[in-house]
Protein backbone atom coordinates (compact mmCIF):
# COMPACT_ATOMS: atom_id res chain seq x y z
CA UNK A 1 0.00 0.00 0.00
CA UNK A 2 1.13 3.53 -0.84
CA UNK A 3 0.05 6.94 0.44
CA UNK A 4 0.53 9.09 -2.64
CA UNK A 5 3.36 11.07 -1.05
CA UNK A 6 6.12 11.14 -3.69
CA UNK A 7 9.60 10.46 -2.29
CA UNK A 8 11.61 11.57 -5.29
CA UNK A 9 11.45 12.27 -9.00
CA UNK A 10 13.39 9.66 -10.94
CA UNK A 11 14.43 9.76 -14.58
CA UNK A 12 13.72 7.15 -17.23
CA UNK A 13 16.96 5.65 -18.53
CA UNK A 14 15.45 3.18 -20.96
CA UNK A 15 12.27 1.38 -21.95
CA UNK A 16 13.33 -1.83 -23.70
CA UNK A 17 10.57 -3.83 -25.42
CA UNK A 18 10.12 -7.41 -24.20
CA UNK A 19 7.42 -8.91 -26.39
CA UNK A 20 4.37 -6.71 -25.85
CA UNK A 21 5.72 -5.61 -22.47
CA UNK A 22 8.91 -3.78 -21.55
CA UNK A 23 11.79 -3.59 -19.10
CA UNK A 24 11.87 -0.11 -17.63
CA UNK A 25 15.09 1.24 -16.12
CA UNK A 26 14.97 4.33 -13.91
CA UNK A 27 17.67 6.52 -12.40
CA UNK A 28 16.96 7.11 -8.70
CA UNK A 29 18.58 7.39 -5.27
CA UNK A 30 16.17 7.73 -2.32
CA UNK A 31 14.00 4.71 -3.19
CA UNK A 32 17.15 2.57 -3.44
CA UNK A 33 18.19 3.12 0.17
CA UNK A 34 16.68 -0.19 1.33
CA UNK A 35 16.06 -1.85 -2.04
CA UNK A 36 16.00 -5.62 -2.40
CA UNK A 37 14.98 -8.08 -5.09
CA UNK A 38 11.21 -8.19 -5.45
CA UNK A 39 10.62 -4.90 -3.65
CA UNK A 40 7.70 -2.74 -4.79
CA UNK A 41 8.14 0.83 -6.01
CA UNK A 42 5.35 2.96 -7.48
CA UNK A 43 6.27 4.68 -10.75
CA UNK A 44 3.80 7.46 -11.58
CA UNK A 45 1.45 5.60 -9.27
CA UNK A 46 1.92 2.20 -10.92
CA UNK A 47 3.27 -0.48 -8.57
CA UNK A 48 6.26 -2.23 -10.17
CA UNK A 49 8.57 -4.95 -8.86
CA UNK A 50 12.34 -4.45 -8.67
CA UNK A 51 14.10 -7.10 -10.77
CA UNK A 52 17.58 -5.54 -10.99
CA UNK A 53 19.42 -2.50 -9.63
CA UNK A 54 22.75 -0.71 -9.31
CA UNK A 55 24.10 2.23 -7.33
CA UNK A 56 21.84 4.81 -8.98
CA UNK A 57 19.31 2.87 -11.04
CA UNK A 58 16.77 0.06 -10.90
CA UNK A 59 14.74 -1.96 -13.37
CA UNK A 60 11.24 -3.44 -13.45
CA UNK A 61 9.27 -5.47 -15.97
CA UNK A 62 5.98 -3.99 -17.19
CA UNK A 63 3.55 -6.54 -18.64
CA UNK A 64 1.24 -5.70 -21.59
CA UNK A 65 -1.67 -4.91 -19.22
CA UNK A 66 0.47 -2.31 -17.48
CA UNK A 67 1.66 -0.81 -20.75
CA UNK A 68 -1.91 -0.58 -22.06
CA UNK A 69 -3.55 0.85 -18.94
CA UNK A 70 -0.91 3.38 -17.83
CA UNK A 71 1.31 6.09 -19.29
CA UNK A 72 4.41 3.89 -18.94
CA UNK A 73 4.12 2.89 -22.58
CA UNK A 74 4.64 6.49 -23.66
CA UNK A 75 7.72 7.15 -21.52
CA UNK A 76 11.08 7.88 -23.13
CA UNK A 77 14.65 8.30 -21.81
CA UNK A 78 14.96 11.53 -19.86
CA UNK A 79 11.30 11.66 -18.81
CA UNK A 80 10.69 12.42 -15.10
CA UNK A 81 8.64 9.97 -13.03
CA UNK A 82 7.24 10.12 -9.51
CA UNK A 83 8.61 7.39 -7.22
CA UNK A 84 7.32 6.09 -3.90
CA UNK A 85 8.10 3.04 -1.77
CA UNK A 86 5.25 1.28 0.06
CA UNK A 87 4.23 2.64 3.44
CA UNK A 88 6.35 1.24 6.26
CA UNK A 89 4.43 -0.19 9.24
CA UNK A 90 5.85 2.54 11.48
CA UNK A 91 5.43 5.34 8.93
CA UNK A 92 3.10 8.33 9.00
CA UNK A 93 -0.04 8.00 6.95
CA UNK A 94 -0.14 11.41 5.30
CA UNK A 95 -1.96 10.87 2.02
CA UNK A 96 -4.79 8.46 1.24
CA UNK A 97 -5.05 4.76 0.44
CA UNK A 98 -3.24 4.29 -2.87
CA UNK A 99 -2.91 0.72 -4.10
CA UNK A 100 -0.59 1.35 -7.03
CA UNK A 101 -3.25 -0.18 -9.31
CA UNK A 102 -3.82 2.39 -12.05
CA UNK A 103 -7.44 2.51 -13.22
CA UNK A 104 -6.83 4.42 -16.42
CA UNK A 105 -5.35 7.56 -17.88
CA UNK A 106 -6.43 11.14 -18.37
CA UNK A 107 -5.03 14.05 -20.32
CA UNK A 108 -3.89 17.43 -19.04
CA UNK A 109 -6.52 19.81 -20.42
CA UNK A 110 -5.36 23.08 -18.87
CA UNK A 111 -2.79 24.48 -16.43
CA UNK A 112 -3.39 27.80 -14.67
CA UNK A 113 -0.95 29.57 -12.36
CA UNK A 114 -2.81 31.38 -9.58
CA UNK A 115 -1.78 34.60 -7.83
CA UNK A 116 -0.85 32.80 -4.58
CA UNK A 117 1.80 30.72 -6.36
CA UNK A 118 -0.35 27.59 -6.59
CA UNK A 119 -1.50 25.92 -9.79
CA UNK A 120 -4.85 24.62 -11.00
CA UNK A 121 -4.72 21.61 -13.30
CA UNK A 122 -7.73 20.29 -15.21
CA UNK A 123 -7.71 16.75 -16.60
CA UNK A 124 -10.04 14.74 -18.79
CA UNK A 125 -12.02 12.19 -16.81
CA UNK A 126 -12.61 8.77 -18.39
CA UNK A 127 -16.30 7.84 -18.25
CA UNK A 128 -15.54 4.56 -16.47
CA UNK A 129 -14.03 6.51 -13.54
CA UNK A 130 -16.63 9.28 -13.31
CA UNK A 131 -18.67 7.56 -10.58
CA UNK A 132 -15.63 7.45 -8.27
CA UNK A 133 -14.54 11.09 -8.53
CA UNK A 134 -16.30 13.60 -6.28
CA UNK A 135 -15.57 17.17 -5.23
CA UNK A 136 -13.28 17.20 -2.15
CA UNK A 137 -12.67 13.48 -2.60
CA UNK A 138 -9.27 11.85 -3.10
CA UNK A 139 -7.63 10.81 -6.35
CA UNK A 140 -4.08 9.78 -7.26
CA UNK A 141 -2.66 11.51 -10.34
CA UNK A 142 0.66 10.00 -11.43
CA UNK A 143 0.86 8.58 -7.91
CA UNK A 144 0.32 11.91 -6.13
CA UNK A 145 -2.40 11.97 -3.48
CA UNK A 146 -4.60 14.92 -4.39
CA UNK A 147 -7.96 16.44 -3.51
CA UNK A 148 -10.52 17.02 -6.24
CA UNK A 149 -11.34 20.74 -6.40
CA UNK A 150 -14.08 20.50 -9.03
CA UNK A 151 -15.61 17.84 -11.24
CA UNK A 152 -17.81 17.72 -14.34
CA UNK A 153 -19.05 14.64 -16.20
CA UNK A 154 -15.91 14.68 -18.37
CA UNK A 155 -13.24 16.61 -16.42
CA UNK A 156 -11.88 17.21 -12.93
CA UNK A 157 -9.61 19.85 -11.47
CA UNK A 158 -7.06 19.87 -8.68
CA UNK A 159 -5.07 22.56 -6.89
CA UNK A 160 -1.32 22.03 -6.63
CA UNK A 161 0.57 23.88 -3.90
CA UNK A 162 4.00 25.30 -4.81
CA UNK A 163 5.82 22.56 -2.84
CA UNK A 164 4.11 19.72 -4.73
CA UNK A 165 4.66 21.54 -8.03
CA UNK A 166 8.40 21.80 -7.23
CA UNK A 167 9.12 18.30 -5.87
CA UNK A 168 7.06 16.09 -8.20
CA UNK A 169 6.88 15.56 -11.93
CA UNK A 170 3.64 17.59 -11.97
CA UNK A 171 5.75 20.72 -12.29
CA UNK A 172 7.02 19.43 -15.63
CA UNK A 173 3.65 18.57 -17.11
CA UNK A 174 2.24 20.30 -20.20
CA UNK A 175 -1.19 20.50 -21.77
CA UNK A 176 -1.81 17.28 -23.70
CA UNK A 177 0.33 15.06 -21.45
CA UNK A 178 -1.10 11.73 -20.35
CA UNK A 179 -1.33 11.02 -16.61
CA UNK A 180 -2.13 7.88 -14.62
CA UNK A 181 -5.30 7.94 -12.54
CA UNK A 182 -6.24 5.81 -9.55
CA UNK A 183 -9.65 6.42 -8.03
CA UNK A 184 -10.20 6.16 -4.28
CA UNK A 185 -10.56 2.45 -3.48
CA UNK A 186 -13.19 3.25 -0.82
CA UNK A 187 -15.49 4.57 -3.54
CA UNK A 188 -15.10 1.32 -5.47
CA UNK A 189 -16.07 -0.79 -2.46
CA UNK A 190 -19.07 1.40 -1.67
CA UNK A 191 -20.29 1.07 -5.26
CA UNK A 192 -19.91 -2.70 -5.09
CA UNK A 193 -21.86 -2.88 -1.83
CA UNK A 194 -24.80 -0.80 -3.05
CA UNK A 195 -24.97 -2.09 -6.64
CA UNK A 196 -27.38 -5.02 -7.03
CA UNK A 197 -25.59 -8.27 -7.84
CA UNK A 198 -26.62 -9.55 -11.31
Amino acid sequence: MFTGLVEEVGTIRSVAPVGEGARVTIAASTVLEDVEMGASIAVNGCCLTVVDWGDDWWSADAVPETMDRTNLGSLAPGDPVNLERPLAANGRYGGHVVQGHVDGTGEVQSIEELDDGSWRFTFTLPSELANYVVEKGSIAVDGISLTVAAVTPSTFSIAIIPHTFAVTAMGRRSVGDTVNLEADVLAKYVERLVRPTP
